[in-house]
């Protein structure tokens, strides 16, 4: 008995202290790094507490992606810091390369963009990246409904792709194409104008309500390497794929449009876009490897739950 409460006590207080943390990041005497590793320490506790099926897939998630934005934002709490660090021009110079001496960026902006103007495949790309929040946990929960048995290998696929770009958000921070324009990295020959369409259109269309929604989206500006709303989105076509071809065709769609949006918005270079690929396909290769231990851990953690709920 009293085994199975010490368990149960310390497996709930990794919980809420993995999610407090975070949100009081910035009055607690905490160094990021203590942060994050206690927003980590949730993901495993939480398995242990949640009961197995799809409860357990869920809340795992839940925290994991938690755990995520903690990571994803904390680089940008001492902004003076990261600016100093942000690297700008080995994107351009990549993507220099990739278009034959000219940034496939401006060549876009070139052909269908007019200073000042908001055109429908803007407002139409806009939207394609607004869905993007939605795409990749609406594609686990899609297995989670047609496939329950697969949910937990689709789901440790996915959120792999978000802790391990994380990693890259700290060691390299990035900045976006409109962030190297304005300080006047991306000037040409044309004087082709970068601008940052998404907020300009969110501006326009939620009006008052866009600071509270940008201020919740938008927590990491120099975070672009690699791209995880390209990365994301080709593993959920890959896990869509796994479920039929409808299925595939439809994130497949997706993933191109996406592409296109990210690159003629502003948001990323296509060097980018390759960074997130190259990271989604790497996980997706290490996965078998990877899979007897993920079984291993997982076996120990039901363990650990059975025992803390005396079953």
């Amino acid at each position: 008995m009293r085994a199975r409460r010490a368990i149960r006590a310390g497996a709930w207080a990794l919980v809420v202290a993995g999610l407090a943390a975070p949100a009081l990041r910035r009055r607690l005497p905490l160094p990021p790094g203590a942060v994050v590793g206690i927003a980590a320490a949730a993901v495993p506790a939480s398995a242990v507490v949640a009961p197995r099926g799809r409860t357990r897939v869920i809340v795992v998630g839940c925290v994991n992606m938690w755990a995520y934005l903690a990571a994803y934002e904390l680089p940008h709490d001492d902004a003076a810091t990261q600016a100093q660090r942000v690297r700008i021009d080995y994107p351009i110079a990549v993507d220099r390369i990739l278009g034959l001496g000219e940034l496939p960026l401006l060549r876009l902006l070139r052909v269908g963009s007019r200073p000042g103007e908001i055109n429908r495949l803007q407002r139409a790309l806009t939207w394609c990246h607004w869905v993007w929040f939605m795409v990749p946990h609406a594609t686990v929960a899609y297995v989670l409904w047609r496939a329950p048995e697969r949910c937990a290998s689709a789901a440790a696929r996915m959120y792999a792709v978000f802790d391990l770009g994380a990693v890259f958000y700290w060691a390299i921070p990035t900045a976006p194409p409109w962030y190297a324009y304005q300080r006047g990295r991306l000037h040409d020959r044309h004087e082709t104008e970068v601008r940052r369409t998404m907020i300009e259109y969110g501006e326009r269309f939620w009006g008052e309500r866009w600071p509270a929604l940008y201020d919740v989206l938008g927590g990491n500006p120099l975070a672009a390497m690699p791209s995880l709303h390209f990365a994301t989105s080709l593993m959920a076509a890959h896990l869509l794929s796994e479920m039929g071809p409808a299925a595939g065709a439809v994130g497949w769609s997706y993933l191109v449009a996406l592409g296109l949006a990210l690159v003629y918005l502003g948001e990323h270079y296509v060097a980018d876009l390759l960074g997130g690929a190259l990271l989604t396909e790497t996980i997706r290769r290490a996965s078998p490897a990877v899979a007897p231990a993920a079984r291993r851990l997982s076996a120990r953690l039901d363990l650990l739950s059975t025992a803390a709920r005396g079953a």
